[in-house]
């Protein structure tokens, strides 16, 4: 009898993207994987923010959770900051809603975990520094831009292509059924001239 084990989902450590839009939200991207997904660790998670606005440099602590149990601070980003990581704690990344040109800055993501094996308990602390830069408009890929640009002239000259088709065909069918009718015109004259001159009978 063989033994089907449910796979787990795959921790990978990526890196969060640095630039955010005005007016919009931006995940800040924080993963701490653990080298045994069976360990069931007490993990507490500590964001903080320095502004770089007028070179003050000030950290602030602006989010807190322990054990998945989490709370959004005091301070500028109050009702701003919304949790979204993972039930295992490894994803502990946020969600910043209505960026403001005052979010720029460099944000903290502190991981700090304690492990319990009886009389011994190891801890492991992981310090991640995020930089985020806020600009009014994303710039976006040049080659996302250029397919953009390639696609519309594209449909362009499909549209273009099409309508030359449909005059053409137009023209052509025009045409034909003008013959068609001239033919049949031809066609049913002919015995109308055939009545109007009657053969006169043939005498010996």
């Amino acid at each position: 009898m063989q033994c089907v084990h449910l796979s787990r989902p795959v921790c990978v450590d990526v890196d969060s993207d640095t630039e955010a839009e005005m007016g919009s939200f931006k995940k800040l991207t924080c993963i701490s994987c653990l080298k045994r997904e069976e360990l069931k660790p007490n993990t507490s998670v500590n964001w903080y923010f320095t502004s770089s606005e007028n070179n003050t440099y000030d950290r602030i602590h602006i989010f807190q959770s322990l054990n998945g149990d989490s709370k959004n601070l005091d301070g500028p980003f109050r009702d701003r900051l919304i949790w979204n990581g993972s039930k295992d704690l490894q994803d502990v990344s946020l969600l910043i809603l209505n960026i403001s040109e005052r979010d720029r800055g460099i944000y903290e993501c502190r991981v700090f975990r304690t492990f319990d094996f009886g009389a011994y308990t190891p801890s492991t602390l992981t310090t991640k520094n995020i930089t985020l830069t806020v600009k009014e408009k994303v710039s976006n890929d040049t080659a996302a831009i250029y397919s953009e640009i390639m696609m519309y002239v594209l449909l362009v000259f499909l549209t273009l292509w099409l309508l030359v088709e449909m005059v053409y065909c137009y023209r052509k069918i025009s045409k034909s059924d003008e013959q068609a009718q001239d033919t049949a015109t031809n066609y049913l004259a002919v015995p109308s001239e055939q009545k109007d001159n009657p053969v006169a009978p043939v005498t010996e």
